[in-house]
């Protein structure tokens, strides 16, 4: 059995997520040791419970040690199955990092499978729906990964709520060159506020816009303003925020930023605008959370995967290293002449 230490790197919940999906992908059995040791509430929280369930049930999966507060797991994948499933983390707890720990054996799964996930879909420390909507689908597409996204209802810490339907498809990954960008084309993006005025997402986009002008950003730029009538606002609970997309010849860069109570709707819509600035003067083909997000699907696929990331993140790092060591594919991590870096990934899709 695959022994993963869960302190390795940052520590975190992404090894947790990381090495079960691509486990359960590839029917492997493995045991995750201290986990999240690198937390200060050490072990399994509701969303990696959900997720954890989510995988097991996806794969058939026998599991040991799955409840709230464990720092052990073990886990023995069998035959993938598709379908129709719910899975609620029941708290404002990730929607995407569940969505994560599913990505590996999505594309393997043998029939068109519709799943719904119900907690946060914009909440701190995960990426917001938008960005998986409009950043990572596109560009996980380019892998032959057949995924759509439905958005039925945001949700927010503290409350939650939020709902998304997942649709996917059956395919064999191919890898992707993803090396030069092209010309910049056009700024895309969301700016909403559930249970607050609509003035609140008004002037989150229009700061967003007055910051990409004032650094030359000399493109198309569309900011969809998303708002609700108070009356027959569905949503659990008040949130806010901004997620930006930079659309190139051959790639897609996103940045985000969220609103919090007490923090101005112009701080939000700048802080996004900056990030997605500095990601964009890195000259790199993919945002440094693409380059952790897209290594399970570069790992699956047949062939080499080469991209340029913004950054070497802890993340990025401890997905390599991940990857390694549950399914063996091999990785490389290579400086470029400005300040992106170079990640190299040899496919392991002809041996599943």
């Amino acid at each position: 059995m695959i022994v993963v230490d869960g302190s390795i790197g940052e520590g975190g919940g992404q090894i947790l997520r990381f090495a079960i999906g691509l486990a359960a992908a590839i029917k492997k059995p493995i045991k995750v040791i201290n986990i999240r040791a690198g937390r200060k509430n050490p072990g399994i929280q509701h969303q990696h419970l959900t997720a954890v369930k989510a995988v097991a049930t996806l794969s058939n999966a026998y599991i040991e040690g799955c409840y709230i507060g464990s720092t052990q797991l073990i886990f023995k994948p069998q035959e993938l199955v598709g379908g129709r499933h719910t899975f609620d983390v029941g708290t404002a707890g990730s929607i995407t990092l569940v969505l994560q720990a599913l990505t590996p054996l999505l594309p393997l799964l043998p029939q068109r499978t519709y799943i719904e996930l119900r907690g946060g879909t914009d909440v701190p420390w995960s990426p917001p729906i938008d960005y998986i909507r409009y950043v990572f689908i596109p560009i996980a597409r380019r892998f032959g990964f057949k995924m759509s996204l439905e958005l039925i209802r945001r949700g927010h810490y503290p409350r939650g709520g939020g709902i998304v339907r997942v649709e996917v498809e059956p395919e064999n990954l191919k890898s992707v060159e993803l090396i030069e960008r092209g010309m910049l084309k056009a700024i895309g993006g969301v700016s909403h506020a559930v249970k607050l005025p609509r003035h609140v997402a008004e002037r989150q986009a229009k700061a967003a816009k007055e910051t990409l002008l004032q650094h030359k950003i000399n493109v198309p730029i569309d900011v969809v303003i998303e708002s609700y009538n108070p009356e027959k606002d569905p949503h659990l609970g008040p949130g806010s925020g901004v997620t930006l997309y930079a659309e190139f010849d051959e790639s897609i860069i996103g940045a985000d930023a969220l609103g919090e109570k007490g923090k101005p709707a112009e701080t939000v819509g700048r802080e996004a605008a900056e990030k997605l600035i500095d990601e964009i003067n890195s000259g790199a083909t993919l945002d440094s959370h693409m380059g952790d997000m897209l290594i399970a699907i570069a790992c699956l696929a047949e062939g080499k995967t080469r991209y340029t990331t913004s950054k070497l993140t802890t993340h990025i790092e401890t997905a390599l290293k991940v990857a390694e060591i549950v399914a063996g594919c091999k990785t490389k991590i290579a400086d470029t002449k400005g300040r992106a870096m170079l990640i190299e990934i040899e496919g392991i899709g002809q041996y599943i």
